[in-house]
């Protein structure tokens, strides 16, 4: 899952991104609207979370593009109004779902998981191969009924290979659908999280390496 946010609110928006990292969740932070019309232009964005009032080019003014261009992206718009005509107002923009300021953290957390998985709508919230389940909404990992404690990134990395069905998954692909834009492409960050979480599945081993290729999840 990859999330774009966008508010003028630095610290809000900073807060927010990494809140949602905990979540094994890739995000983009900008805090203007001409920013966030420009990494939606370059990047695919499951959800992206925007601030109604930033001044110049406006949260509705980015939803409004993103609704024009046709993108699968979901929007969930942010605004410290909160009366019903605001609401109504946003949502007939095209906006999938708003929330007012302030909100509980967790409802932010529900509500872009839900946009995400109607972003895609032929993933499953619980995935599962060769005895590995994974649920994406209560962020639980298992082996053969063991629970895996996994890190954030290692979640999101077994989340990639678990949808690929088998496939095999390159590294820029882990790279581009794990990490935010502020990865490096030249780090060994995706072989270093692939080597932790092939020693937290255990034997026998499931995730295999295909020379010059990339990964892929098979008994």
């Amino acid at each position: 899952m990859r999330v774009l946010v966008a508010d003028d609110e630095r610290t809000l928006a900073d807060t927010v991104a990494d809140g949602l990292r905990q979540f094994a969740i890739a995000v983009d932070v900008v805090y203007t609207g001409d920013h966030a019309l420009e990494r939606i232009n370059e990047n695919r964005y499951d959800v992206a979370v925007l601030d109604r009032d930033m001044p110049g080019v406006t949260g509705d003014e980015v939803c409004r593009r993103v609704v024009e261009s046709g993108l699968e992206t979901r929007v969930l718009l942010l605004t410290a109004a909160a009366g019903i005509r605001d609401r109504v107002e946003g949502l007939g923009l095209g906006a999938d779902d708003y929330l007012t300021k302030p909100f509980a953290f967790a409802e932010l957390v529900a509500r872009v998981q839900a946009l995400a998985r109607r972003s895609a709508p032929l993933l499953k919230p619980v995935l599962e191969q060769d005895g590995v389940v994974l649920d994406t909404v209560r962020h639980f990992a298992s082996r053969d009924g063991l629970v895996l404690n996994l890190t954030p990134k290692e979640f999101a990395v077994l989340r990639v290979l678990l949808r690929a069905g088998g496939q095999v998954v390159s590294a820029e692909d882990l790279l581009a659908q794990a990490w935010d834009e502020n990865a490096d492409p030249f780090t060994n960050s995706v072989r270093v999280t692939v080597m932790t979480l092939r020693k937290k599945l255990g034997e026998p081993p499931i995730i295999h390496t295909v020379p010059r290729v990339g990964y892929r999840l098979q008994r």
